[in-house]
Parts: structure tokens; C-alpha cells; sequence
């Protein structure tokens, strides 16, 4: 049911993309979409098992089967250079720890080794099994390593089995994400935020000193183990995540009152999101000048920052820009930050940031969107903005479930002007056309038009001031 101009197929070992190249045709035809040709991606992969290389037809297998199907050889697909580096040492399982990789180089570790199993499920007792685990163990001597970190958020048992075998300290994606967080975090409501996380994350993952810390009463009935170690620190935590969340509640009201004082004025909210590292903050001190700290790191900012923007019309909006989302964001997080990822609940406008130049770019707006859906933002209409285009190469940027698309250039501000104007069109869309001829002595209210509304035209004559213009529903009964 969607429109497609054509498809692009990217090329597999020789023996199969005859068959593959034949029945895709088929399915197509059926679906009155036209193939308009191949792709040779890249050269050779490495074998799971053996390690040996193997080596994909070239280009000129491709030509023979592309003039067999009468289809055009199209130029490679781009790779990201990083991922370009393991693709050249035949090394392409190592793909999915690029993004941990950049994790842990934020939260300021180094990686000194890669280990990936692929299993049908992961191991409930070590979360990798003996061989891997033997294999695990040899990379630790040899590369000196202090630490472990898996992709996936691991049961405490895992955890213990883990640390008791390697004998090393083992962490999993969440513990690394919330210790970034930790760090991003500036304002009272994020450290709050944080906190009651990092506690509700501890919470099922105390270990206990069997009896040897437990506390005796005095006196009588009070004789046995009395309160463990184990239990006094649950008691401690829970104190305090009770705390936390009246803290934090107090905090909530705050910027609901923020809100409602924001949706008296009348201006539009615009909410920036996307995927961490997308360049949201880049892109709102690009159009704003709001002065906040944009890094090439994951989770660079964590509070959210709201400024001002005028658009070409002179009409004003304000843009807020969210925390970044991430693939297997803890639900701890999503839970604690629930106040902060609603300021695109409460916005008028969703501009959706996607880094065009990742390789990974679908998989990241599939991680957005989805987060967006779990907040209950399906309705609101969206603008994605693909971002970094001067480096993102020749590459097919569409989202089907986005209202409007731009290309820009955050940094060097290519794509800007296309940005605002489709912001402009959507606001327009809310509101209501007016042709009215105002007395000089209401010519207060054309200053609220061009500061809530867009002001197409005004010319003064003998009897007044006559205006064309596009005003909200909130302030037309302010205007007439």
C-alpha cells in the first residue's frame, strides 16, 4: 500500500542471485513495482566457522546476470568507514558491537577485544556457553582487560556465574548505559532521574552474605538470624527510591505547570527527536544559537533545553530538544525520564532527526519510532529531517511515516530554509485563514497575528490597516 519508485538489490554470492534476482522479478511484477537494478555491496566475507574468506562474484558477473534480467549495474552502496575497516579485514560479524564499542568509548573505557556467539537463545547460566566462555578467558590474559561487558541486560545470576568464572568485573548494556547517564546528567530533575534508576537497577540485583552479616536483637523473642545484610540494603533502597519519586513528583509538577504556561501563549512546540548521536543539539545551536554541548558521542546531552525560534514568516516557535533514544534503552530509564520524553507528547510538531551517513539508519528510526508509539506519539504530525548529508553520500532517504522530509546539514546549515518552511506548512494546516480590515486603533492585534500567526499581507489604507493571514484557533476570537 505504499508507493515505490523502484527497487534496489543488493548482490549475493553467484550460485543464489540468479534464483533470488528471478524471484524477486516475480513478486514485483505482482506488485506493480519496477526493478531498476543491482548493487554490488561488497567483495568477500568471512566464514563463521572456518574463517576463511569468501569471495562474491565481481562486477562483471553482476553485468552478465543484471543484461540477463535486463536490469542497470548501480554504483556501491556507501558504508560507513569505520564499519569499512572490519568489512576490508573480511571481519563483518563484528558489526553488531560497533554501537557498544561506542558506548563504552563515551562512558570513557577503551575496547581491547571483541567476542560474538551466535546462538538461538542466550545461555541462562553464563549468557554465552563453556567453549565461548573458555575462548573469553584467553582474550583476558592476553589483552589485560579489566573489565567485561555484554550486549543485553544480563539476570543477576548471569552476572554472578560470570564474574565467578572469568574473575573479572562484569557489566551488561543497562549498568553501561545508566553510568553515561550519570554522567551526562547536570540538572537537579536529570540527577534525580538517574538516580532512581540506577536504585530500581540495583533493587533485583542485591547479592546476599548468607548469615555471617546477619544482625542479632537483644532480649527476648528477638533470638535467630534477625535482619541479613541483604535485607537491611533492600530496606535502604527502597527508602530511598520512595524518596526519589516524591522528589521527583514535585519536580513533574513543575514542568507541567512549564507546559500549561507554554499552551496560554498560544506559541507552537516543536519537539526534537531521533536517535542519540543524530545531531539534535547541533541542529537546535544551529537555529537558535542555545549554546549547548553537541559532541560526536552517544548521549552527549541529557537535559532537555527549550529555545526560541522565528520562523521566515516572523511566526515564533519553540524547540525542545529530548534525550536521544538507543536500541535496548533500559526500561528503568524509560520509566524514571517518562516526564522528560513527554515534552513530545505535549508538542505540536515531532522533527524527527535521523543521521543519514549511518549505515544503520533504518534499524534507528525503527528504535525511534517505536519508543514514540510506546509513548503514545502516533498522531502527532512529523517531520524528519535527515541529517549530515554532506558525508552521507549518494544514498535513498525516504520515511514513509513522516508528513514532510528535508535534507539538511546541521553543521554547515545546508537544507535550513527548506527546514522552516515545512515546519511553517504544517502549522499552517491548524489554522484558519482570515481577510479583515483592522482600524488604526487596533492595530495591537496584527502584532499578535505576527507573532502566533503568519502574516501574509498588509496594506494600509484610508479606512485601516487590511491583512491576510493565517492565524491559530486558540487566538482567533483575540484577533476579530
Amino acid at each position: 500500500q505504499i508507493p515505490i519508485d523502484g527497487v534496489i538489490m543488493v548482490s549475493s554470492p553467484q550460485d543464489l542471485v540468479k534464483m533470488i534476482v528471478a524471484k524477486s522479478i516475480n513478486m514485483a511484477n505482482m506488485l506493480n513495482v519496477k526493478v531498476i537494478g543491482l548493487v554490488e555491496n561488497m567483495s568477500y566475507v568471512k566464514c563463521p566457522c572456518c574463517g576463511d574468506r569468501i569471495e562474491l562474484f565481481g562486477r562483471s558477473h553482476i553485468g552478465e546476470i543484471a543484461e540477463e534480467f535486463n536490469l542497470k549495474v548501480l554504483a556501491s552502496l556507501p558504508i560507513d568507514p569505520k564499519i569499512r575497516e572490519h568489512v576490508d579485514n573480511g571481519d563483518i560479524y563484528n558489526f553488531p558491537c560497533y554501537e557498544l564499542e561506542e558506548l563504552v568509548k563515551t562512558a570513557g573505557a577503551v575496547t581491547v577485544g571483541r567476542v560474538i556467539q551466535n546462538l538461538d537463545q542466550v545461555h541462562a547460566g553464563t549468557y554465552v556457553g563453556k567453549g565461548k566462555l573458555d575462548e573469553i578467558k584467553e582474550l583476558i590474559w592476553e589483552t589485560q582487560a579489566t573489565g567485561v561487558i555484554c550486549d543485553d541486560e544480563l539476570s543477576p545470576a548471569q552476572i554472578g556465574n560470570l564474574s565467578e568464572a572469568l574473575q573479572i568485573k562484569v557489566m551488561d548494556r543497562t549498568l553501561l548505559i545508566l553510568d553515561i547517564f550519570a554522567a551526562r546528567a547536570n540538572t537537579n530533575e536529570g540527577k534525580i532521574q538517574v538516580e532512581l534508576a540506577q536504585l530500581k537497577y540495583q533493587s533485583s540485583r542485591l547479592i546476599g552474605l548468607r548469615s555471617s552479616m546477619s544482625r542479632l536483637g537483644g532480649g527476648i523473642g528477638t533470638r535467630g538470624p534477625g535482619e541479613t545484610k541483604l535485607e537491611m540494603d533492600r530496606r535502604i533502597i527502597h527508602e530511598r527510591i520512595g524518596q526519589l519519586k516524591s522528589e521527583l513528583a514535585s519536580v513533574v509538577t513543575h514542568r507541567e505547570l512549564t507546559r500549561t504556561q507554554r499552551s496560554r501563549t498560544g506559541i507552537p512546540v516543536v519537539a526534537i527527536v531521533g536517535y542519540t548521536n543524530a545531531g539534535k543539539s547541533t541542529l537546535l545551536n544551529t537555529l537558535t544559537n542555545a549554546g549547548i554541548l553537541a559532541e560526536d558521542k552517544l548521549f552527549a546531552t541529557l537535559d532537555p533545553t527549550t529555545r526560541n525560534l522565528e520562523l521566515e514568516s516572523g511566526q515564533q516557535v519553540l524547540l525542545t530538544d529530548t534525550v536521544g533514544f538507543i536500541n535496548k534503552l533500559p526500561h528503568h530509564l524509560v520509566e524514571a525520564f517518562k516526564s522528560t520524553l513527554e515534552e513530545a507528547v505535549y508538542a505540536d510538531i515531532i522533527l524527527h532527526v535521523v543521521d543519514a551517513s549511518n549505515p544503520s539508519m533504518d534499524s534507528q528510526m525503527h528504535v525511534v519510532y517505536d519508543t514514540l508509539d510506546k509513548l503514545g506519539v502516533g498522531d502527532k504530525p512529523i517531520i524528519t529531517a535527515f541529517n549530515k548529508i554532506d558525508v552521507a553520500g549518494d544514498v535513498i532517504l525516504r520515511d514513509f511515516k513522516a508528513d514532510k522530509t528535508v535534507r539538511i546539514s546541521a553543521r554547515h546549515g545546508n537544507g535550513l530554509t527548506e527546514l522552516k518552511d515545512a515546519i511553517e506548512d504544517i502549522l499552517r494546516e491548524s489554522k484558519i485563514y482570515i481577510e479583515k480590515l483592522y482600524s488604526y486603533n487596533e492595530a495591537g492585534k496584527i502584532s499578535i497575528i505576527r507573532k502566533y500567526g503568519q502574516l501574509l499581507s498588509e496594506e494600509y489604507v484610508a479606512e485601516g490597516i487590511e491583512v491576510k493571514a493565517y492565524v491559530p484557533v486558540e487566538i482567533y476570537d483575540k484577533v476579530q
